[in-house]
C-alpha cells in the first residue's frame, strides 16, 4: 500500500479517537443525566440528541456549515475574535464526527447506568460518601463495560462517517480526506483497486469495533 494511503488509515483513526475522547466527557453527564433524573420536556431533549441517527448525514453537515461558516454565529465569532476558521479544515472533520457518534455514545451509556442498581449508591451515601465519590467509585464502575461499549461503537461510527463530513469539511487530500471520501473519490476517478483497499481496511477497523463492543455488551448481560 502507497504511503499516502497510510497516511490517509492513520489519519482516520487518529481523528476518530480524537472524537471519541472529545464526546467522552459531555456524553457521560448527559447519559447519567437521562438515566437518573425526571424532568419536564425529557423527552425533547432525547428526541434532539438522537435526529443525528435519523436525520440524512448531509442534512446535519449542512446544518454545522450553516453554523460553523464565517457567516454563521459560531463560525463567525470563532474567525473574528480568534482568527480561527472551522470549515473546510481538520477541525470540521472532527466535530463532523463528534456530532454524528454522540448520540450512539449516549444511548449505551444510558442503559449502562440505567443498569446499576440505585440502592448500592444510596448505601454508599448513607456511609458517607459524597456524589462526586459515589459515582467515581459505585456508578463508573459498574457501567463500565456500557460506556467501553458506547465508546467502541462511537469509534467505529465515526470511522464510517461521509455526508456530514463532506459537506462541513469538503475532501480536500491531505486535510481532510477520510477513508470514506477516499473510498468515494477513487471510484469516482475509476480507481477501483484503490477503492477496494481502502474498503477492505475500513470494513476489518470497523468489525474490530463493533465486534468489540459487542463481546462486552455479552459480557455484562451475563453477569
Amino acid at each position: 500500500m502507497e504511503t499516502g494511503d497510510w497516511q490517509l488509515v492513520w489519519f482516520t483513526v487518529w481523528v476518530a479517537l480524537l472524537s471519541t475522547l472529545v464526546i467522552l466527557p459531555f456524553g457521560l453527564a448527559v447519559s447519567w443525566w437521562l438515566a437518573r433524573r425526571e424532568w419536564r420536556g425529557k423527552s425533547l431533549v432525547e428526541t434532539l440528541i438522537s435526529l443525528p441517527l435519523v436525520m440524512p448525514p448531509v442534512a446535519t453537515g449542512l446544518i454545522l456549515l450553516k453554523v460553523l461558516g464565517r457567516r454563521g454565529s459560531v463560525g463567525g465569532f470563532l474567525h473574528d475574535h480568534f482568527a480561527l476558521d472551522v470549515v473546510f479544515t481538520w477541525r470540521a472533520v472532527l466535530l463532523a464526527l463528534c456530532v454524528m457518534s454522540f448520540p450512539l455514545f449516549v444511548r449505551s451509556a444510558r442503559v449502562a447506568f440505567e443498569g446499576v442498581n440505585p440502592r448500592l449508591e444510596q448505601i454508599a451515601r448513607t456511609l458517607g460518601a459524597g456524589d462526586f465519590r459515589v459515582f467515581c467509585t459505585i456508578t463508573l464502575p459498574l457501567a463500565a463495560r456500557g460506556i467501553i461499549a458506547g465508546c467502541l461503537l462511537a469509534f467505529a461510527r465515526a470511522l464510517g462517517e461521509f455526508g456530514a463530513t463532506v459537506m462541513v469539511a469538503g475532501n480536500i487530500p491531505g486535510q481532510t480526506t477520510t477513508l470514506s471520501l477516499a473510498i468515494f473519490s477513487s471510484v469516482q476517478q475509476g480507481e477501483d483497486t484503490r477503492a477496494y483497499r481502502l474498503l477492505a481496511i475500513s470494513v476489518v477497523l470497523a468489525f474490530l469495533a463493533v465486534w468489540t463492543g459487542e463481546w462486552l455488551n455479552r459480557r455484562r448481560r451475563a453477569r
